[in-house]
């Protein structure tokens, strides 16, 4: 099969090591749209990406291995970008109110309807707990992102190397302000390979048969 989509996603690998060649700002931007546009349950977005790009974060990010996951601690100082992909452990309903104010800005609801606009939020009330807590729910929205960035990362030819190995608690620490009460347990590696030293690069791709994936009924 052949489409620009399969062709993507055919090259794209996790990549083990990386130079420290820098992605150009225009390919950032795309990137960064992408996060943006990305899909969630009822448009909630509650998400944050925090972008690791100065060599000051990328000391903090790098200290964060300090008790575990030792052997993705090269990639930081190494590539390009590491991206933190954070969810907010309780979204309330004010959360979901700004998504409905920026819907009424940008003319997707009339402002007559704000309160109706409201009802997607019984969503929400059913994956949240009594204490308030819906991270599950808040968590796989944000892996809808993780991939979508993925993929546009592929198309721009820019390599790539999700982790979720990484200290989750130690990152809550070291980014307090910056996550302000949310959660990161994975984040985004951006660069580009190197060819000499990644031995993931050179290994062929491997999936399940489609088959074995996909019923058609």
């Amino acid at each position: 099969m052949t489409h620009p989509i399969i062709n993507d996603l055919e090259k794209r690998y996790t990549t083990k090591r990386y130079t420290t060649k820098r992605i150009a700002q225009d390919d950032l931007d795309v990137v960064f749209g992408a996060m943006r546009l990305s899909p969630s349950s009822i448009n909630s977005q509650p998400w944050k990406f925090i972008v690791i790009e100065s060599d000051e974060a990328k000391e903090r990010m790098h200290s964060t291995f300090a008790n575990k996951f030792q052997f993705n601690q090269p990639h930081i100082k190494t590539a390009s970008h590491v991206i933190l992909f954070a969810y907010n452990p309780k979204y309330t309903r004010e959360d979901y109110a700004q998504v409905i104010d920026a819907d009424i800005k940008n003319g997707r609801t009339q402002a007559e309807n704000r309160e109706q606009a409201f009802g997607a939020y019984a969503f929400v009330d059913m994956n949240t707990d009594e204490q308030g807590n819906n991270a599950t729910w808040t968590k796989a929205q944000t892996y809808i992102a993780l991939g979508n960035t993925i993929h546009a990362a592929a198309r721009l030819g820019i390599d790539s190397t999700p982790m979720e190995g990484v200290d989750a608690e130690l990152i809550g620490d070291v980014f307090e302000k910056e996550l302000d009460g949310y959660i990161c347990d994975v984040a985004l590696v951006l660069g580009y390979h190197d060819s000499a030293e990644d031995y993931n690069a050179k290994l062929p791709k491997s999936r399940l048969a489609k088959e074995q994936v996909i019923q058609v009924l």
